[in-house]
């Protein structure tokens, strides 16, 4: 007797700040892990990521108590997130572990479309004896 498990991919593992004066900070992944989430209530000034060659890719001023970042806008590998909530940083890290797919919106797949109308079944037919014969 065999069985299969199928896991749900992870993109991204985090390791949260345990700090107790981190603890205002909420900073999770969402289910699938490829968008990370900060909640707070106090404001977020702003957010930045070093990543392994010690640069910049984000930049990001919040002034907001909620935000939602994608993770498909980082690089593979290891990314120390700073927070800025005045007159604390909250340091945590994020480790984007494969790339994470982007998919374009609802309404940017079906911007193109203009109608849709109904074929009659004749159309149907010779349609389908092209695609036979073709």
């Amino acid at each position: 007797m065999g069985f299969t498990l199928h896991a749900q991919e992870q993109y991204a593992k985090l390791e949260k700040n345990r700090n107790i004066q981190a603890q205002g900070l909420i900073h999770q992944l969402n289910k699938t892990s490829d968008t990370l989430i900060l909640k707070s209530d106090k404001i977020i000034h702003s957010l930045y990521t070093i990543n392994q060659n010690y640069t910049r890719e984000l930049d990001i001023e919040i002034d907001s108590t909620a935000y939602k970042l994608p993770l498909n806008k980082l690089s593979i590998g290891k990314h120390v997130f700073v927070a800025r909530q005045a007159p604390m940083k909250i340091i945590f890290v994020v480790r984007i572990l494969k790339e994470i797919p982007t998919q374009l919106p609802e309404s940017y797949r079906t911007k193109a479309l203009v109608a849709i109308k109904q074929l009659n079944s004749s159309v149907e037919k010779e349609n389908s004896a092209r695609l036979v014969v073709d």
